[in-house]
């Protein structure tokens, strides 16, 4: 039942971010405790703020209460995916070319599962991950049908 929470929330989500100019990043429906949460990331170029969550958590809110897609009681958290945000689409990884990213692979790749660096480019087959070991640049050509998870990092 929870699998199929996030597919009616997007539904009902996606117009009112459409609205506003913001972009949907991710949503979790998730048990804690005793407790089940509702969590809908958002963003957009120049970022969100606190009155962008408000907005649309208010109105979102209103939508889920009177079309009451979700049978269980639950928290709404509306917010965004932060500096480490998840890059879970395709179009997310072009948005982060020339930045800092975390790839994790199913399989290692050139010996490993784990690239942190700097995403050079990304033709939507193949990620091309520049790491470093100590004063070597290493160049690592990542199949995106490999990539476990993938976010933005930041560089320290």
């Amino acid at each position: 039942m929870a699998s199929s929470v996030p597919e009616k929330v997007e539904e009902h989500v996606q117009p009112i971010l459409q609205e506003k100019n913001l972009e949907l990043v991710d949503i979790e429906f998730v048990k804690e405790g005793k407790n089940w949460f509702l969590r809908v990331f958002i963003d957009s170029d120049t970022g969100v703020d606190l009155d962008d969550c408000t907005a649309v958590s208010e109105k979102l809110s209103e939508v889920l209460d009177s079309e009451d897609p979700i049978e269980q009681a639950y928290y709404l958290e509306v917010s965004s995916p932060g500096a480490e945000r998840p890059l879970k689409k395709k179009e997310d990884i072009y948005k982060a070319v020339n930045k800092h990213v975390y790839v994790t692979t199913y399989a290692p790749v050139d010996g490993s599962k784990a690239f942190e660096g700097k995403l050079l480019s990304f033709d939507g087959e193949t990620m091309i991950v520049e790491t470093r070991d100590k004063q070597r640049k290493i160049e690592t050509a990542v199949p995106y049908s490999q990539v476990a998870k993938a976010r933005l990092a930041v560089a320290l």
